[in-house]
């Protein structure tokens, strides 16, 4: 085998090698939950979106995503400084009723 070819399997075995792992958990949640999500998500997400919408800090521009799987809660998006994402992560934390926080905000670092 050529070395392009063999470096281009290389990096083709990695890339599927870590993608895997993420859609065994999918797969997992899926099989445990159905196609609809696991009962509850998404009134956690409803909720912590409704709390979001109560600081205008977090509004336009800057940009926070809720997405509950399996009562892990996912935040995502965009603010412009680290006390917004501290904030977005707080109000998250405090309305997901126990449900675990992965905060994947990023920060623009327009607001310094």
């Amino acid at each position: 085998m050529s070395t392009p070819r063999l470096l281009h399997v290389s990096a083709l075995s990695l890339g599927l090698a870590v993608t895997m792992p993420g859609c065994a958990i999918y797969d997992a949640i899926h099989n445990k939950c159905g196609i609809h999500g696991c009962p509850g998500d998404l009134s956690i997400t409803a909720k912590i979106e409704a709390q979001l919408e109560q600081y205008p800090a977090l509004e336009a521009p800057n940009s926070v995503r809720v997405q509950t799987l399996d009562r892990v809660v996912y935040l995502y998006g965009l603010v412009d400084t680290d006390l917004e994402r501290q904030l977005a992560e707080s109000v998250a934390t405090e309305a997901a009723g126990g449900a675990r926080v992965v905060d994947s905000i990023a920060i623009s670092n327009l607001g310094r």
